[in-house]
């Protein structure tokens, strides 16, 4: 079972990968100007990984 299934019919819209993948990227980026690295470090690792998965390796169809 993966972690995140980019084949999953719940990502099938493209606007739902590209949300999941931004949303965290976001809020590390916001978490990071209220003076928190270690939150944006995390969120930031968490976006990344599903811009990876769902962005650029994107559904296997």
């Amino acid at each position: 079972m993966k972690f995140l299934d980019a084949d999953h019919p719940f990502f099938r819209p493209v606007w739902r990968r590209w949300a999941t993948a931004l949303f965290p990227l976001g809020w590390g980026a916001f978490e990071l100007s209220m003076g928190n690295p270690g939150w944006a470090l995390l969120f930031g690792a968490v976006g990344a990984y599903a811009f990876w998965v769902l962005i650029f390796k994107g559904p296997s169809t």
